[in-house]
């Protein structure tokens, strides 16, 4: 099949080195020094073995246009990136191409194929202007999962930490032949891809735990055993989770898991640093709006009191607003000519 990944870091360039062994027909759409890199050496995927596995064979380029029409396209930028890249990636489409969204949060599509009242609703939040939707049709979107971890070490160089999960599915709920045809490419890249038939009950299980960890670690510095072997900092996670709980209920979502068990589960990764800090740490923009903004909309969408949430929200939103300004003064400073 002919795949293109837009955004080849950290997972992106996992699932396209993957992918490419496999014998599929992948191109990579980078830019800067990764763009480079890949052109110069290919993509390589450190296992978390220590196995090295590069490929050469893909196609990299910063022109959308000059790929031509995909059987699937893998978005696998960041949730607040999406809207940057709507634009260019019609060049992509073909009559039936699919989109695999591989981002953290509630998704811009979240209510397409939803019914009722809210179909076909805009999340603010994660879609200012409804970019994404105009761009990026939700009727080609295949929703997926992402609970792999990994790093882009170097440009070019991914190292996997653990995981190879992605579970996929239809907004609409159904077995569509193109949801099982994207499921079975994944599987024989040696990904576990099972077709879901209430994809959002999985993103809503993953977020339950990133809208609560990644944020306070981000405020503390913390990892996540220390966050859930710290009595206050637990607490504060379980309420956060509870009033995410009540929300997604009141959507038609249930949890397969009791509060107790998602904190445990986190607990006993260790010593992990949460995506959120590991942005915050390296000067990059946090997922704050579809990790926690969008959950607060859908709270006022669903007349749900949310204080915790809404604390949490106010104080990584400063964060990520003082941190900008840190990072302007430094852009400024280097820039600077001696005085």
């Amino acid at each position: 099949m002919k795949i293109a990944i837009v955004g080849a870091g950290a997972i992106g360039g996992y699932v396209g080195v993957k992918l490419a062994l496999a014998g599929e027909a992948v191109s990579v759409i980078a830019r800067g020094a990764n763009l480079a890199a890949i052109r110069s050496r290919g993509l390589k995927l450190i296992l978390n073995d220590g196995t090295e596995l590069v490929t050469r064979d893909v196609a990299v380029t910063a022109d959308y246009a000059s790929l031509g029409p995909q059987d699937i396209v893998v978005l696998a930028v960041k949730a607040h990136q999406v809207d940057g890249v709507a634009n260019d990636i019609s060049a992509l489409f073909g009559p039936d191409t699919v989109v695999v969204t591989m981002q953290n949060g509630i998704p811009y599509w979240y209510f397409h194929a939803y019914g009722g009242a809210l179909e076909g609703r805009c999340l603010e939040s994660v879609d200012p202007g409804g970019v994404c939707l105009r761009h990026i049709p939700a009727a080609r979107v295949i929703g997926c999962v992402v609970y792999p971890a990994s790093v882009l070490e170097a440009p070019g160089v991914i190292r996997h930490i653990e995981g190879e999960r992605f579970p996929v599915g239809e907004p609409n709920g159904s077995l569509s032949p193109r949801v099982r045809a994207v499921s079975e490419c994944f599987t024989r890249a040696g990904f576990k891809a099972p077709v879901l038939e209430n994809i959002r009950a999985e993103i809503w299980l993953k977020l339950w735990g990133n809208l609560t960890f990644n944020p306070i670690s981000a405020l503390t510095r913390a990892t996540l055993v220390d966050i859930c072997q710290f009595s206050p900092t637990r607490s504060l996670a379980a309420a956060m989770m509870t009033e995410a709980q009540t929300v997604a209920n009141k959507l038609g979502i249930t949890f397969r898991l009791p509060i107790e068990r998602r904190i445990a589960g986190a607990e006993r990764v260790g010593k992990h640093k949460t995506s959120m800090l590991q942005d915050l740490e390296a000067g990059r923009v946090m997922e704050t709006e579809a990790l926690l903004g969008s959950v607060l909309e859908l709270a006022h969408v669903t007349e749900t009191p949310v204080p915790a949430l809404e604390t949490v929200y106010a104080l990584v939103t400063l964060l990520g607003k003082q941190a900008a300004v840190e990072r302007q003064r430094a852009d400024a400073a280097a820039v600077a000519p001696p005085a």
